[in-house]
């Protein structure tokens, strides 16, 4: 947390009580039936979180469609963050990052036979999934960022939590980050520390576990980020390598617009000591003034021998930025990452997921 909120954190505890208060009275009355929440005749597993920022959300969403789209249709539904339209979307292969947002243009264009759409009213998203013909309706949705959106009844839900800032460390916003209290954890099926160090210890998988303190219902894992071989933001991009392949005196401009770039600029700062960073807002879009200030930097880093990193989130908003340089276009990359399940608990959560979808039962409500 910045020192300026940490300064002001006294002052806003106040409203923070206030936004629980809500926030409580809300659960309370879809806990009552007070308000409606809507079940489906479809396994719908939500992927989620507490707090206001990322935990590693798209990751995980990605790497429940590896494991489930080679046994059943796989449909995604999203909100489209910080998309340019409106209402109800189905992605096509062509839909760029303005028509459904970075994060689902990120997931269509890696799994193109995925059925991807957006809509911020989710109970009309999933109407209109349940909708399509059935030689492509989904037969498993995933809900992604849909913890909150409870007048949609998962029939599973994932919890994720940053394991290096649990959501019991933190606090409600806006004096922190917890868009619900930390107690809203318990309506969650399975926990996810993500982004944890690879080499986590086990006493510190006990310290966050403790922490937790979760229900007997309740399963825990542990992920980290697995980064892949770079990829070319656009198609002429010449081939390059990965993380590992860098040098020291390999001269890197990285670019990030993500809400948790520590990770990735440690790793890259490890291998090269060259690297000048730019970071911006979670989805930000690149504006002229931006792009200005990465001529800038490449100036000063000898242009022919400047490399341009950003994570892949970052190029789904590059690619259909038309202020990017055409002569940048052959040394820009971005970064692909991947979940990884640590302490060997991958099979069991893949068998926990694939349980829950063979003998799903839909419920009459």
């Amino acid at each position: 947390m910045p020192a300026v909120l940490r300064k002001l954190r006294p002052l806003l505890l106040p409203c923070s009580w206030l936004y629980g208060t809500g926030v409580r009275i809300r659960n309370l009355f879809f806990d009552r039936g007070l308000l409606p929440s809507h079940s489906y005749p479809a396994p719908l597993i939500c992927v989620g979180n507490l707090t206001a920022g990322g935990s590693g959300k798209t990751p995980m969403v990605e790497y429940l469609i590896r494991l489930l789209k080679e046994r059943y249709r796989v449909g995604v539904l999203s909100r489209g963050y910080r998309r340019k339209t409106r209402g109800y979307v189905l992605a096509g292969v062509e839909s760029t990052a303005a028509d459904i947002g970075d994060e689902s243009h990120q997931i269509k264009r890696r799994y193109p036979d995925v059925t991807v759409a957006v809509d911020a009213n989710r109970r009309r998203g999933m109407r209109n999934l349940l909708a399509l013909p059935e030689d492509r309706r989904p037969q498993v949705i995933l809900l992604d960022d849909g913890f909150q959106h409870r007048y949609v009844r998962p029939s599973l839900s994932l919890l994720l939590t940053d394991g290096r800032r649990p959501y019991y460390r933190d606090r409600l916003l806006p004096a922190g980050r917890l868009r619900e209290p930390a107690c809203c954890a318990g309506r969650a099926d399975i926990v996810v520390a993500s982004r944890c160090d690879a080499s986590l210890p086990p006493a510190e998988s006990r310290i966050i576990r403790d922490g937790l303190n979760l229900k007997p219902h309740q399963s825990l894992f542990f992920t980290a980020v697995t980064y892949l071989p770079f990829r070319g933001v656009f198609p002429d991009a010449r081939a390059f390598g990965t993380l590992d392949s860098l040098q020291r005196d390999d001269r890197i401009l990285l670019i990030t617009g993500i809400a948790v770039p520590a990770p990735l600029i440690e790793a890259v700062r490890k291998r090269s000591e060259q690297v000048e960073v730019m970071t911006f807002a979670d989805h930000h879009a690149f504006g002229k003034r931006d792009i200005r200030r990465m001529e800038t930097a490449l100036q000063r880093m000898e242009p022919a021998r400047s490399l341009i990193l950003c994570t892949e989130k970052d190029a789904a908003r590059i690619r259909s930025n038309p202020r990017f340089p055409e002569t940048w276009r052959s040394r820009m990359y971005y970064v692909p990452i991947e979940t990884a399940v640590l302490f060997g608990g991958g099979e069991q959560l893949n068998e926990l997921v694939l349980q829950h979808v063979r003998s799903f039962e839909p419920l009459n409500h």
